[in-house]
């Protein structure tokens, strides 16, 4: 593909476990790899393994990672013709996908235009409902000024629904409303949410459905209308709209209705025009699938995805970017087996404050059917400036069971000191009854929660 293909140096414009995750599959694939980094990451262990990096800013992200000039100006001095945003900071922000292009550089990751339009949750609503992919019951547009309007939108819908933003993702922005007489606030709120978090006042109505689990379907394309999905996975066990455990495939889902899901995401792909990896992000209900939003980079849990299927997903995205074609076809996918992955944050395990500090001593698990994902050593400083994820411990097993059994074996093993960590709540959400026996709600989690806590009391 080298001779195909010129580029040779990859700019990451990120840090910690994913920029680790992108330099092996760069290296896997003969690239020059090049980084940025924070004061706050100055002399990170991953750094040395990258052929080059350069300081971008202080430690604060406004500064540095999410800085889009001097990311820019960054991957120009490192001679950089790929720019790998990872997941986060500035990996959805259509400006710097815009910005990247300018500058004669390319994305990882789709254009601009792609990126913009699934980045709007309305927009991408309606171009899913025009695909035939199903939608959450609700318009495909923002709600309008008049409060009668959108009271008359709340009542056709039928309480409760959910008031979100429409430029809005990662757990905020959201709120839920059950009776008539909360709606105008939560709409003044809500909007003024949006605008804080995403420069966007637009909010967007849909039914709030009582038990649904989350499911995603994992995607890749390529730059020559060819798209094809790569299974499910379950992220239903979340806190807060934030994700504990995920896993693949989602236990007791009918795998033709999945296919058949599955097919309309790729085909949406390819209407669109849509480069590299992505997520499609539904609620399931009832035997039922309601997209809610999509997420056009790589997830964080993509690791379950690579076990079952036995495809670098990283390394796909990097060669979308370089222009190659799939190397496979939708009938080459088979996903085996099952994975289970724990993200394992520096945090409280019982109050879920964040546990900054210097990691003292660390050991991680290994054995068969365990994989660890992280870019923390002994000695290495978790970071109060940004995310608390130490490590992510994924098994793999033939079968489910299995695979939570070595992922009970690998937490017992983990040794974690000198920060706290939620090691042993993912233990003990292991061990419960509901997650062991599958299909639990995205409520599970806080009633789990308000059971322990009335227990304890």
């Amino acid at each position: 593909m080298s001779d195909q293909h010129p580029v040779q140096t990859v700019f990451i414009a990120n840090r910690g476990e994913i920029a680790l995750r992108i330099i092996r599959a760069s290296r896997r694939l003969g690239l020059r790899v090049v980084c940025g980094f924070s004061e706050a990451d100055r002399g990170a262990p991953y750094l040395d393994l990258a052929d080059d990096a350069i300081c971008i800013g202080p430690a604060a992200a406004a500064k540095s990672y999410l800085n889009i000039p001097a990311v820019i100006q960054a991957a120009q001095l490192l001679g950089a013709d790929l720019v790998h945003p990872g997941y986060g900071f500035l990996s959805e922000n259509a400006a710097f996908a815009e910005a990247v292009a300018n500058a004669g550089m390319v994305l990882i990751g789709p254009n601009a235009d792609v990126m913009r339009r699934m980045g709007d949750k309305v927009e991408a609503k309606a171009a899913m409902i025009a695909a035939g992919v199903p939608c959450v019951p609700g318009p495909d547009s923002t709600l309008p000024k008049d409060p009668e309007a959108v009271k008359a939108i709340a009542e056709d819908i039928g309480y409760p629904v959910i008031l979100k933003a429409a430029g809005g993702g990662g757990g905020r922005g959201m709120r839920i409303v059950r009776a008539p007489e909360d709606l105008a606030e939560a709409s003044m709120l809500t909007a003024q949410e949006a605008a804080r978090f995403f420069g966007n006042p637009d909010i967007y109505m849909e039914k709030f459905l009582q038990k649904p689990r989350h499911v995603e379907i994992q995607i890749i394309a390529d730059a020559h209308g060819q798209a094809i999905w790569l299974g499910d996975r379950d992220c239903s066990m979340q806190r807060r709209h934030q994700k504990l455990i995920e896993e693949a495939p989602a236990p007791s889902i009918d795998r033709a209705l999945i296919a058949e899901v599955g097919e309309r995401c790729a085909a949406s792909c390819r209407e669109i025009g849509y480069v590299g990896a992505g997520t499609f992000e539904f609620l399931y209900e009832d035997g039922q699938f309601y997209f809610i939003e999509m997420n056009t980079r790589i997830q964080v849990e993509h690791p379950v995805t690579e076990l079952v299927t036995g495809l670098d997903i990283v390394a796909l995205q990097i060669d979308m970017a370089r222009g190659a074609k799939l190397p496979v076809t939708q009938d080459q996918i088979t996903t085996t087996g099952h994975a289970i992955e724990c993200r394992i944050n520096a945090e409280d395990p019982d109050t879920f404050a964040p546990s900054p500090g210097r990691v003292t001593a660390l050991h991680m698990p290994g054995g068969p059917g365990v994989r660890v994902d992280t870019h923390m050593v002994a000695g290495a400083e978790v970071s109060a400036h940004y995310d608390s994820m130490i490590a992510k411990v994924i098994t793999y097993g033939a079968t489910r069971d299995e695979a939570l059994a070595r992922a009970q074996t690998a937490l017992a093993e983990l040794r974690i000191e000198g920060v706290k960590s939620n090691a042993p709540l993912h233990s003990a959400l292991l061990d419960d009854p509901g997650f062991v026996a599958g299909g639990i709600s995205i409520h599970h989690f806080e009633q789990w929660l308000s059971k322990k806590e009335a227990a304890d009391a």
